[in-house]
């Protein structure tokens, strides 16, 4: 007969509200951090809505110019203060003008799900 136990794990992970604020918190602390940063947003499964335990917080950026190569531009976002595990791309405004002109699946999806931040009050 199974037994139920009390010391068994229960995992929790945080919801799309706790996310969309802990986001936006993030962001008025870090944009500041940026003059270059003209857009800020998330896509992916916290945007859509159909995140579970274990999903990461994809992160979006374009910014007016960098002379870092694009897989060295997010060091210097600091992403530890996010309460699950993030990933930031960072785009030029040329290269992100370049991208949603090319089109394809993945300008398609950005399109459709980023959730762009408010860093106006910032």
């Amino acid at each position: 007969m199974p037994v139920k136990s009390l010391n068994s794990s229960v995992l929790k992970w945080p919801d799309q509200a706790q996310i969309g604020r802990a986001v936006q918190q993030w962001a008025n602390r870090e944009a500041p951090r940026h003059a270059e940063l003209i857009r800020l947003g998330y896509f992916g499964s916290y945007a859509r809505g159909d995140w579970g335990v274990g999903s990461d917080l994809d992160l979006i950026a374009v910014v007016s110019e960098t002379d870092e190569p694009f897989e060295r531009r997010a060091l210097t976002w600091n992403l530890t203060s996010l309460p699950v595990p993030a990933e930031l791309l960072v785009y030029t405004q040329a290269e992100w003008e370049q991208l949603q002109a090319r089109g394809g699946r993945f300008a398609q999806t950005l399109r459709q799900e980023v959730v762009w931040l408010d860093t106006s009050q910032t």
